[in-house]
């Protein structure tokens, strides 16, 4: 019978008799006789799919429950899973940007725990706004006469021209036509938000007078874009926003500002590079400023939008915001991440975005030497391991030709042959680790930048489970 692959399926176990199985009551006692079944029932079409394959898998009843009960074990666990992240890349968009500050979370449970004044005036007993959660705090920090705010900052932009010029045009500069990550580009927000896009300047170069000349009767808005994820150098030309908002007041339409990641503070305070804030655009004349949560202001996803009162209520009628708001949860975080910044000579010890910007190298460097003859005894003889400076970036289109001095560890195979594969296995490998640790390839070595390690006792425990 183990030579013939018909005999083998016709004695395969049935369902009832697989049900039998100790794993099965164990998977019934955790989740439930449905799941149990089905997975049952997957496991036997595997192990019959294998068999006619020519393959000889284990077919008995308490093999087949196993394989179901580790079926329904690997499900019930989450792909939204820690990683270690030392990649180099601060605010990663691909591992969730900002890691959110203690006072948030605390925050965000708390809501998730209890009812909460979401919509409602405790001094009048009516019905709240949402918006009054934030209001004050993002107009105290930014300047602004009024905010609110939508779940991210795409959704911001998009509101904002859908309320504002929909069915008219919104000039634009055409070197601040941007794309974004995930095929995002902004003439085909502007277009579903039923706006007619109207290019001025050039790639490189764009004056007051293209403007100017630009705006006519059909004109509802000047939209100015932060070209954060990249930028044109050499001979070129760019309007300031104090100088455009002197030409659009003039004429009548209100400029707006999309700062993209945007930030609240001076980023130089710490050392890095200046990245244009947010009070910065509303004081040089900006009738609307708008910026994400999740990036440089350190906190969870939502799209802020800032400005004069009158477009902001506005902005804040069209039925569209509804489709866009944000929950409890994420109001609760960013009123929390917002109140850090009254006291920015702590954010750096409070808010985790800024903490990890502004580490310095001979710290992160020291981590390193610690951390060496730990990886290197855990790899073995197969590789090498060695310090090496690392230049880390901020991510998520901020300051994107900007990087701070890191430090971390390149490993290298010994063996020049088959180099290649050796590095994206050893790459797997991290990757399954108990917390997945997700470094980067880079000219013949797996490099581990430890800007954004903080806890070194989990990472060292992490490499227990290692398996090359």
């Amino acid at each position: 019978m183990t030579g013939n692959p018909d005999a083998r399926l016709r004695a395969l176990p049935s369902v009832d008799d697989v049900l039998k199985a100790d794993a099965v009551a164990l998977a019934i006692v955790r989740f439930g006789r449905p799941a149990a079944v089905t997975a049952v029932r997957e496991a036997l079409a595997a192990t019959r799919a294998a068999l006619r394959a020519g393959n000889t898998p284990p077919s008995q009843p308490e093999a087949i429950a196993d394989a179901a009960l580790a079926r329904l074990a690997a499900d019930a666990c989450s792909n939204l899973r820690p990683v270690f992240n030392l990649s180099g890349t601060v605010l990663h968009t691909n591992l969730g940007r900002a890691l959110i500050a203690e006072a948030a979370v605390e925050a965000a449970v708390a809501a998730m725990r209890s009812a909460v004044t979401l919509e409602l005036d405790l001094a009048t007993g009516r019905r709240g706004e949402r918006d009054d959660h934030l209001r004050r705090l993002v107009c105290e920090l930014s300047g602004a006469e009024d905010a609110t705010v939508v779940n991210n900052n795409a959704a911001a932009v998009l509101l904002v021209l859908n309320t504002l010029a929909e069915g008219r045009e919104a000039v634009v500069s055409r070197g601040e036509l941007i794309e974004i990550g995930g095929a995002f580009r902004l003439p085909d927000i502007i277009a579903r938000a039923g706006v007619k896009l109207k290019e001025v300047g050039t790639t490189n170069r764009t004056h007051g007078k293209d403007y100017a000349q630009a705006i006519g009767p059909k004109t509802a808005l000047v939209l100015k874009v932060h070209t954060s994820n990249y930028r044109i150098e050499g001979f070129t030309k760019q309007v300031e926003t104090r100088a455009l908002a002197a030409i659009t007041r003039e004429r009548g339409v209100p400029l707006v500002s999309d700062l993209g990641s945007g930030t609240l503070v001076d980023l130089s305070r710490w050392g890095l590079a200046h990245e244009p804030a947010v009070a910065e655009a509303v004081d040089a004349g900006t009738d609307i400023v708008t910026f994400s949560g999740d990036k440089l202001l350190g906190g969870p996803q939502a799209g802020f939008i800032v400005g004069r009162r009158e477009l902001i209520q506005k902005i804040a009628r069209n039925p569209m915001k509804r489709a866009l708001r944000i929950d409890k949860m994420r109001l609760a975080a960013l009123a929390a991440t917002l109140r850090l910044y009254r006291d920015p000579d702590r954010l750096a010890e409070r808010l985790p975005t800024i903490r990890l910007l502004a580490r310095k190298k001979p710290a992160i460097a020291a981590m390193a030497r610690r951390l060496l003859p730990v990886v290197a005894t855990r790899l073995g003889d197969v590789f090498t391991v060695e310090i090496v400076a690392c230049a880390s970036q901020i991510g998520s289109g901020a300051l994107p030709l900007e990087t701070m001095p890191s430090a971390g560890l390149a490993i290298r195979p010994r063996a020049t042959r088959g180099e290649g594969r050796a590095l994206e296995r050893l790459a797997a490998a991290l990757r399954r680790l108990p917390v997945p640790v997700v470094g980067r390839i880079e000219k013949g070595a797996q490099i581990l930048d430890l800007r954004c390690l903080e806890d070194e006792a989990a990472f060292t425990a992490n490499l227990a489970g290692l398996d090359l």
